[in-house]
């Protein structure tokens, strides 16, 4: 078996055999519109079938798995969003590791980003434990939720713009669901950055004409349809090549997520 079957046991597994399973764009436009809730929105996400390469890359990636794992069974699916209900700080990324969400089934654990964000996280109050290392560990997001652009891992850590565009209705129906608690969001990367306009665009919330360009530190205001500020802060992202050459340090990392609790209170 290539992927972990739905509703087979896998600790925090959110869907069931019966869950329905998007095939192509518009399957995905279809199901993610009429997802009543979180539940089933990341329940729908995570068996998505839309997007032929990346199903093969992800079910390839999880069989033949890295050395080091050779003796672990993968996830092997798309990984869904993750964290408080209603968070008011929501992280957004670029999409999970081969070997890192891909094997573990949740966003940013189990490789060296997911290590820098939940320790920056957790010291910074938004997450219980310091690290995630495997689904059903125990960590929990406080007040904050975790996301990617695109839900399946991608070779070379580079979805095409069509298995973009194609994965963006999932994040605009979990921003649509969150919206009423969210204060804060946080871009991880240029390629989160650029996701995070349409997506809210299309949720319904006011953004600039001109998108501001992405920078460590770069902010940004988004109007929620009620009428409130919702603040755009823009982080490198936490890669190994980033973090090695010290382009992005812990400090750095730590004073954006500051930043992000601050203005959510």
């Amino acid at each position: 078996m290539s992927h972990v079957p739905p509703g087979s046991g896998w600790p925090g597994d959110p869907a069931h055999p019966g869950t329905p399973v998007a095939h192509d764009a518009a399957e995905v436009r279809a199901l993610a519109a009429a997802s009543p809730d979180l539940g089933e929105l990341v329940a729908r996400e995570s068996v998505c079938r839309a997007c032929p390469r990346l199903v093969k890359w992800r079910e390839e990636v999880a069989t033949v798995r890295r050395r080091a794992f050779a003796d672990q069974t993968y996830w092997g699916r798309p990984v869904p969003g993750w964290g408080d209900e209603r968070p008011r700080v929501l992280v957004v990324g670029l999409a999970p590791a081969a070997h890192g969400g891909n094997r573990t089934g949740r966003i940013f654990t189990g490789d060296r980003s997911g290590d820098w964000l939940f320790a920056s996280l957790y010291r910074t109050g938004l997450a219980a434990q310091e690290t995630s290392t495997h689904a059903g560990d125990g960590q929990r997001l406080l007040g904050a939720r975790v996301v990617a652009a695109v839900r399946c891992a991608p070779p070379e850590n580079k979805p095409t713009s069509e298995e973009r565009d194609t994965c963006l209705p999932w994040l605009v129906r979990e921003v649509e669901l969150v919206a009423a608690s969210l204060r804060v969001v946080v871009a991880l990367g240029g390629f989160a950055w650029q996701a995070v306009f349409p997506a809210f665009g299309r949720a319904g919330f006011a953004v600039p004409p001109r998108r501001p360009r992405f920078g460590h530190g770069a902010r940004a205001e988004l109007r929620a349809p009620d009428g409130r500020t919702v603040t755009l802060l823009g982080s490198y992202h936490p890669s190994q090549q980033n973090t090695f050459t010290g382009r992005l340090t812990a400090d750095m990392l730590d004073d954006v997520f500051r930043q992000a609790v601050e203005l959510a209170k």
